[in-house]
């Protein structure tokens, strides 16, 4: 029987380089239509893990908007910072008007590392198209 101290590993079996396990991590990126995202919203209400955010500008958030709605501009100069101060570890549903801000900072939450962000296609405007509630003035 071979002494244990001895055995060494195959040469062409070598651990994953750090970059590779680092993006082994679960993310999960996905984008719904309002109607899944009323239900996503109505299903996880008590959650604190889960955390609706308005990308648009404040003054569009002002107007109408997802009760319980967090606001973060997307086109803001200090939108990627205001990220950083977020938890990785919660559920993101991203809105913007009609999806297409909230599909890009979905993909700069990926970057960051959040672990699941799920974008609302169409935006406030086909949530509001559905007849689905809305709070503002």
């Amino acid at each position: 029987m071979a002494d244990a101290t001895r055995l060494r590993p195959h040469p062409f079996i070598r651990k994953p380089p750090a970059i590779l396990t680092k993006t082994m991590t679960r993310r999960t990126i996905s984008e719904v239509d309002p109607i899944k995202s009323f239900a996503l919203i109505r299903d996880r209400a008590s959650d604190p893990y889960f955390v609706i955010l308005d990308v648009r500008t404040a003054g569009e958030h002002e107007l109408a908007r997802i009760e319980g709605s967090l606001n973060i501009d997307y086109l803001s100069a200090t939108f990627e910072a205001e990220l950083e101060r977020l938890d990785r570890k919660k559920t993101y549903l991203l809105y913007c008007l009609v999806g297409i801000r909230s599909r890009e900072a979905a993909k700069v939450m990926e970057r960051l590392g959040f672990e699941e962000v799920v974008s609302m296609a169409g935006g406030i405007r086909e949530w509001h198209r559905r007849g689905l509630p809305v709070v503002g003035r």
